[in-house]
């Protein structure tokens, strides 16, 4: 039975491109019946999603603070964020590059996240679900950088968790594992180096399987949960 969310309003971010997380996450919630807003930095891509889709885009650019500050203005009342986009970078000691995955991992959320919980609040309530990683709890050589802004995230999903509780406002993460995504395959390669095999169901997920995760998270399901972190790693965090 798919999730139900009619009547819900959603935004999504990291949405605007065809075939990654973001996409499967905003489809699966207009399949139960939400209206969703997805985002990206390009227009001309964004628009042709959402037209597939059936939603309504609206372009951001999340390493900038003010353009976020815009998009929780445009967005207006929603009943579920999901803090899906991120910036991956492997290893490096640019801070330029360290500042910008900061930006887009950590402030972004923060900055729609403390916009629109308290709208959903004094709405009634709502859903917030962060988007981390494996890679927030274990060590991987390469992704210092990625890990720590995830792992930041974390902390600030039970911060939230706690601190909008009163209103209603559940805040949860997901954390996927290996996912076979275009942005991974361009960053590790086509086996994701090999990452998939180190996990017990071995093999990466699809990021249809991981939106499904997000959406329960999301959903009237998951009423009592709050201030987790959900793995969807193949078994990786049991290991």
């Amino acid at each position: 039975m798919p999730v139900e969310f009619t009547g819900k309003t959603a935004l999504v971010t990291g949405s605007g491109t065809a075939g990654g997380l973001g996409h499967a996450i905003a489809e699966i919630l207009v399949r139960g019946g939400a209206t969703v807003v997805v985002t990206g930095r390009d227009p001309e891509r964004g628009v042709q999603v959402a037209e597939g889709l059936g939603a309504r885009f609206i372009a951001a650019d999340l390493a900038d603070p003010d353009s976020v500050r815009a998009l929780a203005a445009e967005a207006g009342t929603v009943d579920i964020l999901v803090n899906n986009a991120a910036l991956m970078t492997g290893a490096t000691q640019d801070l330029r590059e360290f500042d910008d995955v900061f930006a887009v991992n950590v402030r972004a959320p923060f900055v729609l996240t403390t916009a629109l919980a308290p709208k959903m609040a004094a709405n009634g309530g709502g859903s917030v679900v962060n988007v981390s990683s494996t890679a927030a709890g274990i060590g991987m050589p390469g992704m210092g950088v990625y890990g720590a802004s995830k792992a930041a995230l974390e902390s600030l999903t039970r911060a939230w968790a706690a601190e909008y509780a009163h209103g209603n406002v559940r805040v949860n993460a997901v954390a996927p594992g290996p996912m076979h995504t275009a942005k991974a395959v361009a960053m590790i390669g086509p086996d994701l180096g090999g990452y998939g095999g180190t996990v017990p169901l071995d093999r990466s997920a699809d990021p249809a399987e991981v939106a499904e995760a997000v959406a329960f998270a999301a959903s009237a399901r998951a009423s009592y949960m709050t201030g987790a972190v959900l793995p969807v790693d193949g078994g990786r965090a049991a290991v």
